[in-house]
């Protein structure tokens, strides 16, 4: 099936089916000198996009030229270049057509709508695109259409990126011969984007494309273009000035695309050269912000909940084991089966020892009634051997024996050695 006269509407080729294989099922894009439909090869099943070309853009009617020039361009394989499929004439309208593959996303164009690019897309961008020009100058290719509409944006599968860019139309001007550009008076470039050597209508080199790709980046990284305008005022413009890149910018991004747009081609870097300036912006933006907070050890947060039981300890005298190590080693908090507050292991014949003072007490209140002013005496006096007596147990030194209380001359001396032999046991 090829197509006819009929599927054809102006210049519309939505329907037709090129070289019987390419159902053209909608338009994507247009250009002055071509349009983009997305399609769908019938041969393999695939999605792909079909650039069918102006009738003005004729000239790879030559077929064995065009073999050999559709091999090289597909033999060009690299992530940021999009794949070319097949080249060809359909016999029925005379048109040239180029199959790619169909990137699913947007171009530069379209994004810069919503504004400028930050930092780190922008360095990311601008390494993608300069490895890509990195490819096909090495196997001698000159893209000259470096533009935002030829840098299609798929959406990336990594957290750190937003999308992979992805380069379009290389190789056009080797597909389409230029002596037959020339005579039919078209120019391979958009005007904002070309180099001044384009402009004044030399031959463009490998320089040509970093020229223009300065000025892309720079409209990504402003959100205005370099030279706006008409397309004579656009084009003429940069043979008498050079563009404005904003000291705001910071001085590495301004160093490099003063660089890239010098007006002399010999100025200015290579593709790899700019790749390389390029990841290493993007790595030193990516250093900045993604800082984030020490890590904390499992060890540091264990010895931080430690301390309200340190400090505990340390009040009732029983931190020096560990305060000569030195290390702070993880402290293990009290199992929560049981209290932090429960006695310690051994208190038990303390408790016994009070409960037994206590009767002790008691039964002599009832044997000798004292005047009041003695009674509290002796109260308080017990509690004072009470307190003593429990933190010498605490301390793991119930088992010696307590020194002799001072003599008290007169009755209450008797009764206060009768309690003391209450108490110890004596």
């Amino acid at each position: 099936m090829t197509t006819s006269s009929d599927h054809v509407v102006g210049d519309s080729f939505v329907g037709a089916v090129l070289g019987a294989r390419y159902r053209l099922d909608a338009r994507i894009g247009r250009g002055g000198m071509a349009t983009v439909y997305r399609a769908e090869d019938l041969t393999l099943g695939r999605p792909v996009a079909v650039k069918v070309f102006a009738e003005a853009a004729e000239g790879i009617d030559d077929a064995e030229r065009r073999r050999s020039e559709t091999a090289l361009l597909a033999s060009l394989r690299h992530r940021a270049l999009v794949t070319l499929y097949d080249a060809s004439r359909d016999p029925a309208s005379g048109r040239e057509f180029l199959v790619m593959e169909l990137v699913d996303g947007r171009d530069l164009r379209e994004a810069l709508k919503h504004g400028p690019l930050g930092p780190a897309d922008a360095a990311g961008l601008l390494a993608d695109v300069a490895e890509a020009l990195h490819v096909i100058h090495e196997r001698g290719i000159v893209h000259r259409d470096v533009k935002p509409a030829n840098v299609l944006l798929e959406p990336a599968h990594l957290p750190s990126r937003t999308w992979n860019a992805k380069l379009a139309d290389f190789g056009i001007a080797r597909l389409i011969d230029d002596a037959r550009l020339t005579r039919a008076g078209l120019l391979v470039g958009t005007p904002g984007y070309l180099s001044p050597e384009q402009v004044s209508g030399a031959a463009p080199s490998p320089a040509a494309d970093i020229y223009s790709l300065g000025l892309l980046v720079l409209e990504a990284r402003t959100g205005v273009a370099a030279f706006p305008g008409p397309a004579v005022e656009a084009a003429s413009a940069r043979l008498v000035r050079d563009p404005e890149i904003p000291e705001s910018l910071g001085a590495d991004w301004v160093s490099l695309l003063r660089s890239m747009t010098a007006r002399e081609p010999g100025d200015r870097p290579s593709a790899l050269d700019v790749a390389i300036a390029a990841t290493a912006l993007d790595t030193s933006r990516a250093s900045v912000s993604n800082v984030t907070a020490p890590t904390i050890a499992f060890a540091d947060v264990a010895a931080a909940q430690t301390q309200p039981a340190e400090a505990a300890a340390a009040a009732s005298g029983a931190s020096d084991a560990s305060s000569g190590s030195e290390t702070a080693a993880t402290q293990v908090l009290p199992s929560p089966s049981r209290s932090f507050f429960d006695a310690p292991a051994g208190t038990e014949s303390a408790e016994s020892t009070r409960r037994a003072a206590r009767a002790a007490s008691e039964q002599r209140s009832r044997r000798w009634v004292r005047p009041t002013i003695a009674i509290s005496l002796l109260v308080a006096i017990g509690a004072v051997v009470a307190v003593l007596l429990f933190s010498s147990l605490t301390a793991q030194q119930a088992a010696t024996t307590p020194e002799p209380l001072p003599a008290v001359p007169g009755e209450l001396g008797v009764h206060l050695e009768e309690l003391d032999e209450a108490v110890t046991g004596g």
